[in-house]
């Protein structure tokens, strides 16, 4: 069982940073389960793939190692309103290419991150106004106040106007209809690591930044990441010598890594909750048998679908004891987790039988499932051992399990009925999981990960009022009566939050953070 240390002690530790070896060049070679499906920063809100670009791009505001949110090109903020933010950038910043960075860049970062296209409006989607005050100085308005901002420009990556635009890039990749530019490969940053090359899922080189404006705490200076999508083949490689760092190690792996002499397996909670989510909107199910209407409409299908999942049977044989079981959308570790509230319904096969029998099923019905095969810890086998607990409830699973450049594009469409995900709220706080998971969906940004188009408008309305609270007894009270209504709803499936597992060779150091980014600028070689 990996969950033995508090995870409130783990965040504080930020997990395991080993003392730096020499200054002299060293290289370190990544081996990844996925790969980052495009250096467009805007193009994909998704952790692994932000993890990859943040060593490149930065945005105004950062986490470092102890997972607190630091100043990176920002210099400073403030509130001069309750709806405006100042930002001081960081002067004698310059771009990869040499371009200085200005306030022009961010205007045009947050304009992009906003705009069509783009995956990271759930970030930008409450902004009304980003303006130009002086070089080095922006103002940011929002709809109302918004104290969680500053949090939020941590993962809006600022790019470079006038590369940008140079390159026909102003616009970003968009994953759901296959798009590609120069982003899609080619990166200009200002962060303390260059791409030096890019092979999609074959391999992307890095080098560390001779004119980064900042420290970089590690003494690597060279990075090969390659994607080596077979557990086996990751394991042999981190053994043998081949790579120096893996991510995820197979959970039955663990014991034979740390007995190699030759490496480590760091092990730590992960801030990810993973839930299953179906499509409550459209008027006829699509990919599945019921024809005329859609079953996920009704509460009481929903439940039977929950209840008929033995999560901890999942916990025990799937997952080997390296998951957390929820009932919740966030886990311990996010600001606004009440354990209180955090009780699954039980596994009931019978009761699950006889809700889907009240629903009109009584023999079950067909449905279509999506599920990534390496994106998330034993995803594809989560989703084989749900659709193996729903047939005891006569539902039949056409279970389609595939790698995450053809899974992501497809669920983004919205092209799905039932489908598995992964979220750690970037901000550590609630409202990032109920805002872009529960909220009704718009064409600004909210609800856009709520991929089922959930919706409850009390509940949104609970949101935004969690936005804009100052007080934290009166928002942890909003926030708990939001998740209650969710829960009670049945609005998705929540299933557990895995835990973390990096191999690491014996000479090197890494620092594992909760939220599973792995930062270039923290690596030693020995």
């Amino acid at each position: 069982m990996m969950f033995k240390k508090p995870l409130i002690s783990a965040l504080a530790a930020a997990a395991l940073v080993v003392l730096a070896g020499t200054a002299q060049a060293q290289t370190v070679r990544i081996g990844n389960q996925g790969d980052a499906l495009s250096m467009d920063p805007h193009s994909l809100n998704e952790s692994l793939q932000l993890a990859v670009t943040g060593n490149i791009y930065e945005g105004l505001t950062g986490r470092d190692s102890n997972l607190k949110l630091v100043p990176l090109l920002a210099s400073a903020w403030k509130q001069t309103s309750p709806t405006v933010w100042r930002f001081d950038l960081r002067q004698g910043v310059t771009f990869h290419d040499g371009t200085p960075f200005t306030a022009d860049d961010v205007v045009f970062s947050l304009a992009r991150a906003a705009g069509e296209g783009s995956d990271m409006r759930s970030y930008t989607n409450d902004i009304t106004a980003v303006r130009k005050i002086g070089t080095h100085t922006v103002e940011i308005e929002t709809k109302t106040p918004f104290p969680l901002l500053p949090g939020n420009m941590a993962r809006v990556y600022i790019m470079s106007k006038k590369w940008s635009e140079e390159n026909q890039a102003a616009v970003p990749v968009d994953r759901r209809k296959g798009v590609e530019n120069a982003a899609s490969f080619r990166a200009n940053g200002t962060g303390p690591f260059r791409l030096r090359e890019r092979q999609p899922n074959v391999k992307t080189s890095f080098v560390r930044n001779g004119n980064y404006w900042g420290k970089i705490e590690g003494n690597v200076v060279n990075v090969e990441y390659t994607p080596i999508g077979n557990d086996s083949t990751r394991v042999a490689a981190l053994v043998s010598g081949q790579v120096d760092v893996i991510e995820p190690v197979p959970l039955q792996d663990v014991a034979r890594i740390d007995s190699s002499g030759k490496a480590k397996v760091l092990q730590g909670p992960e801030l990810r909750t993973i839930f299953l989510g179906m499509d409550q909107k459209r008027d006829e199910l699509q990919f599945s048998s019921v024809k005329g209407k859609n079953p996920f409409k009704d509460k009481r299908v929903r439940q039977a679908f929950y209840q008929a999942i033995d999560i901890n049977g999942i916990q025990r044989t799937v997952m080997r004891g390296a998951a957390r079981p929820t009932a919740l959308m966030v886990g311990p570790g996010i600001n606004g987790y009440d354990a209180a509230l955090d009780k699954r319904l039980p596994y009931d096969v019978d009761a699950a039988k006889k809700l889907l029998a009240d629903a009109g099923y009584p023999n079950g019905f067909e449905v279509g499932m999506n599920c990534p095969n390496d994106r998330y810890v034993n995803d594809g086998n989560i989703c084989q051992a749900v659709a193996a607990n729903l047939s005891r409830i006569g539902v039949k699973v056409n279970l389609q399990v595939e790698t995450k450049g053809t899974y992501f594009p497809k669920i983004l469409r919205r092209d799905t009925s039932f489908y598995l995900l992964g979220w750690t709220p970037s901000t550590y706080d609630s409202h990032d999981a109920l805002n872009s998971l529960t909220r009704c969906v718009d064409d600004k940004g909210a609800g856009q990960f709520n991929l089922g188009a959930y919706c409850n408008p009390k509940l949104d309305e609970l949101i935004l009022k969690i936005q804009a609270e100052t007080d934290q007894a009166k928002r942890d009270g909003m926030i708990k009566e939001a998740f209650k209504l969710h829960s009670d709803d049945i609005g998705h499936l929540p299933l557990h939050q895995q835990a973390l597992a990096w191999g690491v060779a014996s000479n090197v150091s890494v620092a594992q953070l909760a939220d599973n980014y792995m930062f270039f600028r923290y690596m030693s070689v020995k």
